[in-house]
């Protein structure tokens, strides 16, 4: 199967233009890395650097709760502290799922307009 695709894609490049070859590579796989700095490019960027300082702000919640549940004597207090370090995970895990999300919706982005190409690449071969 592996060597199928590799045909293709050998396929695909020679019928395209050295501009259109460069841009094909460049919609290669990327790893998690590459995939986390893509959420901060585009018109989204801004909203995912202010969701990032949001995670921070809800760890640092979260960390102060957990000192004060530590702390705590009472069960009212206890209760009220794990409350809260509840709500800053449920927060956190929202966010990092929304990153995770919006991984995967590049990806597919990224699939389709490499489909765009390879059918531009066919139609134009003909």
């Amino acid at each position: 199967m592996k060597k199928d695709i590799e045909k293709i894609d050998e396929l695909i490049k020679e019928a395209l233009t050295q501009e259109e070859a460069k841009f094909y590579d460049e919609l290669g796989e990327q790893n998690v890395l590459e995939k986390f700095g893509g959420i901060f490019k585009g018109k989204m960027g801004w909203l995912a650097i202010i969701m990032n300082i949001m995670v921070l702000v809800f760890f640092g919640l979260l960390v102060y709760c957990l000192i004060q549940f530590l702390n705590a004597e009472a069960t009212n207090e206890l209760i009220k502290w794990g409350a809260g370090m509840f709500t800053s995970m449920l927060m956190m895990s929202m966010l990092k799922l929304y990153f995770w999300m919006q991984m995967d919706k590049n990806d597919i982005l990224r699939e389709l307009k490499r489909l765009e190409l390879q059918i531009s690449a066919l139609a134009h071969k003909k």
